[in-house]
């Protein structure tokens, strides 16, 4: 089990972050720039936090109240950097045996071994990291790091140096590799595609400050808070404003929604995915909108129609996407007038 309560002061803003893992693979998820990587830096050691507290299975790796902090070495903690800083003089089983901090070269050569076998670098161990491909190089950085039986896995983007046709099969690769490795792991990234797939919880950061964590299941389908929603992959957002009897008006498109779900009362602003918006070229209900088509884009899989609402305020528009093979993405052209509307439950109400 990982506990996290940390504050540090950085230039731009203050890293506060709180969070706990438990036999998982946790996600901090967030845009660049908003202290994943420094979280993680906090937690191996390399950066000293102001103040806080961080305990790993009841050790504790950090209290700036009673003065502890051990350094790296102490920690037992794997950290995956982004370009895996491989020597690049030392062979594959040389990199792999770097890692190992016991005194017995007979144990350190079975170790490497072991872990050669197991990441499936056999053949390579004489070879060099510039002879190697991305995914060979990630499997020796990732052997170095669990050669000295982590307690802690951290993983900062490891799919950022490898070219996008490899990321596929290297995700399946790592996958299997955390199973095995069976402690908590902190998986850092700013890919939503690949928290979803690889994660079992997630973190969200925003400005250096940490959100109540939740499973990627409800991250991604229930999101509380907007900056959550806006890491999950939606594009149309607006302010919501309360009216008499029960109304709520959808301030930036103008649209008044009549009764539907019940709002929450912290409820800021409201997120809706670009595939539950519908359009057609009559008012189909009372709470149908009148729109003009601005834009059209043709992505691979799907139509993208970019629509801009006639009572909308601050030049609002709305991002909606249909499926390429469906027979009216060929009707819908700029410069239409449609109608859209959207489902109450497809509205996401955000703190």
């Amino acid at each position: 089990m990982l506990e996290v309560r940390i504050v540090k002061q950085l230039p731009s803003f203050t890293l506060d972050v709180d969070f706990r893992a438990d036999d998982e693979i946790m996600a901090l998820l967030g845009s660049s720039g908003c202290g994943k990587s420094m979280t993680l830096k906090c937690i191996a050691g390399i950066v000293k936090p102001d103040r806080g507290r961080i305990v790993l299975n009841d050790r504790v790796l950090f209290d700036s109240e009673k003065n502890v902090n051990l350094p790296p070495q102490q920690r037992r903690v794997g950290y995956l950097f982004q370009q895996y800083a491989l020597f690049p003089h030392f062979t594959v089983a040389q990199n792999i045996a770097a890692g190992y901090r016991g005194r017995d070269k007979a144990a350190r050569s079975r170790a490497v071994q072991e872990k050669i076998q197991a990441m499936r670098l056999q053949g390579l161990e004489n070879d060099r990291p510039n002879h190697l491909s991305g995914g060979q190089q990630q499997r020796v950085a990732l052997a170095r790091i669990l050669i000295n039986e982590p307690e802690l896995l951290l993983l900062d983007e490891p799919f950022t140096a490898l070219d996008s046709y490899l990321k596929w099969q290297l995700e399946m690769e790592l996958a299997d590799a955390l199973k095995r490795f069976g402690h908590e792991t902190l998986f850092v990234s700013h890919n939503r595609d690949e928290v979803y797939r690889l994660c079992d919880s997630v973190c969200v950061l925003d400005q250096g400050k940490s959100q109540d964590k939740q499973s990627t299941q409800a991250l991604f389908h229930h999101p509380q808070t907007y900056a959550a929603c806006l890491l999950s992959g939606c594009k149309n957002f607006s302010a919501i404003r309360r009216l008499d009897g029960g109304r709520t008006e959808l301030a930036n498109w103008g649209i008044v929604m009549e009764g539907g779900p019940p709002i929450p009362e912290d409820a800021a602003s409201v997120g809706v995915r670009s595939r539950s918006i519908h359009i057609s070229r009559e008012k189909t209900g009372e709470q149908s909108f009148p729109c003009r088509i601005e834009r059209r884009l043709d992505d691979i899989s799907c139509t993208v129609l970019m629509l801009r609402p006639v009572n909308g305020r601050n030049g609002a528009v709305l991002r909606v996407e249909i499926d390429k093979d469906a027979e009216q993405a060929r009707d819908w052209l700029p410069g239409q007038s449609v109608y859209a509307w959207i489902a109450n439950d497809q509205m996401m109400f955000l703190q």
